[in-house]
């Protein structure tokens, strides 16, 4: 496990779900806690990592002290894609080393992130198969919009209203997009919240979770279905 992650460890008994969370840009482990908190309350069984991201905030002065998945000094619409791609390597190694660690496999691996974390989680299950059963993307947005959904991957996109840094449009934008690609999709956008990791979002997280039930589960349920024998009717054989 990375040095700097915050670990919430089972109390007892078999770890069945792994979660990692993101934080934003300049920000730190620390900042995913109420979140990490609140998974760990409902899924006791869970291993829930916080991650400080691998490089130093280098933006604005006063911006934060903490840690960055990328750089956004001059970001724009053209080179985040750039950025994003440069830093997915390290990321994903970042996903893969921990489902080894807890011997995870991929589809009982959830991905949380915040902003700028919420960015990488979204683009890494773009970028790599079979990296996790599901996406939460806190007040974030993909870097460019999906060209493809991704295979038994589940995306739930939480937003503010109100948000002034990230405006909830694109989160928006991509659900609807990976709903026309045939993805798994939820999108839950709330008046009165701006750019942070709401408790009320947090709820709808949870909701989610709880409620939700992917294509995958249905399409393996309905595979297993005994066939039960029947008899044709007068009106599908066409007989008068």
């Amino acid at each position: 496990m990375p040095a700097t992650a915050l670990a919430h460890l089972p109390a007892s008994g078999p770890t069945e779900l792994l979660f990692v969370l993101f934080h934003g840009v300049g920000a730190s482990a620390s900042d995913m806690t109420p979140l990490a908190q609140r998974l760990v309350a409902e899924y006791p069984q869970a291993a829930v990592i916080c991650l400080d991201a691998p490089d130093a905030f280098d933006g604005v002065p006063g911006g934060g002290a903490g840690w960055q998945w990328f750089s956004v000094r001059g970001v724009s619409e053209t080179n985040r894609v750039d950025r994003v791609a440069a830093a997915m390597p390290k990321f994903i190694a970042l996903v893969r080393s921990l489902q080894q660690q807890f011997d995870m496999t991929w589809e009982r691996t959830a991905l949380a992130g915040f902003s700028q974390g919420a960015i990488m989680a979204l683009e890494a299950v773009q970028a790599e198969p079979a990296l996790a059963g599901r996406v939460l993307a806190f007040s974030g947005r993909h870097a460019v919009q999906p060209a493809h959904a991704p295979h038994d991957t589940t995306v739930h996109f939480f937003h503010g209203l109100s948000d002034p840094v990230i405006s909830p449009a694109p989160a928006v934008d991509s659900a609807e997009r990976l709903v026309a690609l045939g993805g798994d999709v939820t999108a839950d956008v709330l008046p009165g919240i701006g750019h942070e990791l709401h408790p009320l979002l947090m709820d709808k997280a949870i909701e989610q979770l709880r409620t939700f039930l992917p294509k995958k589960v249905w399409r393996e349920a309905i595979s297993e279905a005994p066939l039960l024998p029947r008899t044709a009717s007068s009106d599908e054989l066409g007989e008068d």
